[in-house]
């Protein structure tokens, strides 16, 4: 009897190790409700431009862009991010609104880059003293976040036509008003649905990506945006999405068309929107940019003024952290950069 139990226990070792390597591989298929955000590549911005209808300049020194790659993970991806430092874990719904499938969320960031080199054309066109015009019929809602002010009054597809009775026309200003209330103020949205108009007040709470900024919870997109530029600027966006490159594609339009390079032989990156009035806004995940930057041997590093605190915790040693709230301030302090 007892021989036959010894008989069986190999058979049993084999059931308890085909049991465990059935449950790892569940494990390594199994999708989590969270996105890890790492350092992403840190593009050169200039190379990327190419203008027609207007003398170009040479640069000596370098204007990259900052970004993070994002990724949903397993179990064994997410015990990996909580020991990586330069890894942030996030709630999945914070980054991507619930029931928002990865395409509609690749669909609504390609539409916030379009967006967002329009803007930048724009303001470094103005700014070298061009006759730039722009139109827009107001701000259409892309996506909703579940469990947010703008779940209970509106709907994708609304266009916001007005902020407190201002009216606004493009997404980044509607953005900009907004970030610049406090947590707990409430505003009232005029919005545009099916042939009604509706006002709708709303109080802000707690961006679910910075606590310390407001929000709706909406997703912005231009309704029928236009501008219509005296010369012709091509930015090559190589696939990257989002709204964050704003303020280095205006600095780098700006240093292609100026005679004297901006950079002053610097190496210089760097991460924010841009607004049509030149205001420089906060974006995510910037401690995985700053050090993405560091990573690639930027000396100097420009950040929106609300993410300068949290640029800080980066580990950027060799890179001066420089704090922006409009794009003069970023062209300021390039100024006052000794030549290299």
């Amino acid at each position: 009897m007892g021989e036959q139990k010894h008989l069986r226990w190999p058979y049993v070792a084999v059931g308890i190790l085909v049991a465990i390597l059935a449950l790892a591989i569940v494990a390594w298929n199994l999708t989590l409700p969270y996105v890890v955000w790492s350092p992403g590549p840190v593009p050169e911005i200039v190379s990327l431009i190419t203008v027609d209808g207007a003398e170009t300049y040479p640069v000596k020194g370098n204007l990259y862009m900052l970004t993070v790659s994002q990724q949903d993970v397993n179990p064994y991806e997410l015990l990996a991010a909580w020991s990586d430092p330069t890894v942030d874990v996030l709630d999945r719904a914070a980054v991507r609104p619930v029931g928002q499938s990865p395409e509609e969320y690749l669909r609504v960031a390609q539409n916030d880059m379009i967006e967002s080199k329009d803007t930048a054309v724009y303001v470094a066109l103005t700014h070298l003293g061009y006759d730039v015009t722009y139109e827009g019929d107001g701000v259409e809602v892309a996506t909703v976040l579940e469990g947010t002010p703008a779940a209970s009054v509106l709907q994708v597809g609304d266009v916001i036509t007005a902020i407190d009775g201002q009216t606004v026309s493009l997404a980044r200003d509607a953005v900009a008003d907004i970030q610049s209330h406090a947590i707990g103020d409430t505003i009232t949205l005029t919005i545009q649905r099916g042939g009604q108009t509706i006002d709708a007040p709303v109080t802000l709470v707690p961006n679910t990506q910075d606590a310390t900024r407001p929000m709706v919870g909406f997703g912005a997109a231009t309704y029928n945006l236009r501008y219509v530029f005296p010369i012709d600027v091509e930015i090559d966006s190589t696939n990257i999405g989002g709204p964050s490159a704003g303020m280095m594609y205006t600095l780098a339009v700006i240093d292609v068309l100026t005679p004297d390079d901006i950079t002053n032989g610097h190496r210089i990156a760097g991460t924010g929107t841009i607004s049509s009035d030149g205001s420089v806004g906060a974006i995510g995940g910037v401690r995985q940019k700053v050090e993405g930057a560091a990573a690639a041997g930027a000396e100097y590093i420009l950040v929106p003024k609300d993410n300068y605190e949290d640029a800080l915790t980066a580990d950027v040693s060799g890179a001066q952290i420089v704090s922006v709230t409009t794009i003069d301030d970023a062209l300021s302090f390039l100024a006052s950069l000794p030549g290299s």
